[in-house]
């Protein structure tokens, strides 16, 4: 059980090695969802993630001896980003094991900083089975993601600056995966602010948490878009800190999570990956359990794939009605096409982001055409009007 002392330690060793991130109030977000958000943009951090901390505190405590032998870890990509980072400024040898499906942005972003890479294991669990045996074998310090009390209290630092920064919270919220990150904010708040609540939060597709035992259940894996918390079991030394400390564990699914990434870049201006979002999908989630109250959350990482982000945020407009695609059965004859973009953009102000005139692959008469268009709008409301005036003119459906 690491202690508040611990985390005190941690912050000065590590201190000069990784960013003080900035601690803000966000006005626009916390009008948004009824409440009132503080973010901590662990973001912001050299290797995007509040994963640097605890590895930084873990590789200052190696003895010269295993300096010389070097370490190993695993990792779907912020936890690896944290050691190579680390362990390449302490000039220690490192290898980096990482799941099949981590996403290209954290593997190419890891071997950057000039360590080995190992894509091994279908799953978080295969990937940590290898890393273990090569750390057997070859002699390595296995640097654990988060059943390590020194990447704990690694963690934790990050909460003090919280508390540093701000007045009274009713609650934290601090995504889980392994564990690593809420036990290290939960010692700190015990110590700080007992009168704080502590709630983790998981995604439905990964909610292994249990008050009663620390075991595996019967969650439903898979896809993820919060892979960084995509972990089936909690770790020994974080689970005796939770039951302890910790006042509860909420899942989200994850629509929510999609639409707090879109909602954090609109409204915060912060790029965030799935498992930095999972707070704010809890708000978006359970709107009455948070209404009007103060609460901070660590916006945890920001390594999230340019490709996932784009589609996130395409996805977030189609569900809240921004985004529309219309199926026009036109007469297959000139200017009507121009016509019906003149009508969505300079009569309704909506803004045609992608158009398909097909012709042949139909089968409506040869002298007609199916035309597809996609349209952003303001807002739901301002779709209908679109669609509405459409339909005064031309046959058309929202597909």
């Amino acid at each position: 059980m690491i202690s508040i002392d611990d985390i005190y330690a941690a912050a000065d060793r590590i201190s000069g090695r990784v960013v003080r991130t900035p601690t803000l109030f966000c006005h626009s977000l916390s009008k948004r969802v009824n409440t009132n958000i503080t973010l901590k943009l662990e973001n912001l951090q050299s290797v995007g993630s509040f994963k640097e901390r605890g590895a930084a505190n873990r590789l200052a405590l190696l003895t010269e001896d295993e300096k010389k032998r070097g370490v190993i870890t695993v990792s779907a990509g912020n936890h690896a980003q944290g050691v190579a980072r680390h362990s390449q400024l302490l000039g220690i040898d490192a290898i980096i094991v990482m799941p099949k499906f981590t996403p290209v942005t954290k593997v190419n972003r890891t071997a950057a900083w000039g360590v080995k890479i190992v894509l091994e294991g279908e799953d978080f669990a295969q990937a940590t089975l290898f890393a273990n045996e090569l750390a057997a074998k070859e002699g390595r310090i296995f640097v654990h993601p988060y059943d390590d009390p020194a990447v704990m209290a690694g963690q934790g630092t990050a909460a003090l600056e919280i508390f540093e920064d701000t007045g009274d919270l009713d609650y934290l919220l601090v995504p889980v995966g392994g564990g690593g990150l809420i036990a290290g904010f939960a010692v700190a708040a015990a110590a700080l602010r007992p009168r704080t609540k502590i709630i983790g939060v998981q995604s439905e597709q990964f909610f292994s948490y249990s008050f009663a035992q620390n075991k595996d259940l019967n969650v439903l894996g898979g896809p993820t878009i919060a892979e960084g918390t995509a972990v089936r079991k909690l770790g020994n030394h974080p689970f005796e800190v939770i039951k302890k400390y910790v006042h509860d564990i909420i899942s989200v699914p994850e629509h929510a999570i999609e639409d707090a990434i879109t909602l954090t870049a609109e409204h915060a201006k912060q790029v965030t990956e799935g498992s930095g979002a999972n707070a704010l999908a809890a708000i978006l989630t359970y709107p009455e359990k948070f209404k009007n109250k103060n609460i901070a959350f660590p916006i945890s990482g920001a390594n999230i794939d340019t490709r996932i982000l784009a589609n996130t945020l395409l996805r977030t407009l189609l569900r809240e009605g921004r985004l529309l695609r219309l199926r026009f059965s036109i007469p297959d004859r000139p200017g009507l096409l121009a016509d019906i973009s003149h009508i969505i953009g300079t009569k309704m102000g909506g803004n045609i982001i992608e158009v398909s005139h097909q012709r042949l692959f139909t089968t409506l008469s040869v002298q007609s055409a199916v035309l597809d268009i996609m349209v952003e709008a303001r807002s739901a409301e301002h779709a209908k009007e679109i669609v509405t005036h459409l339909k005064e003119k031309y046959t058309v459906e929202r597909i």
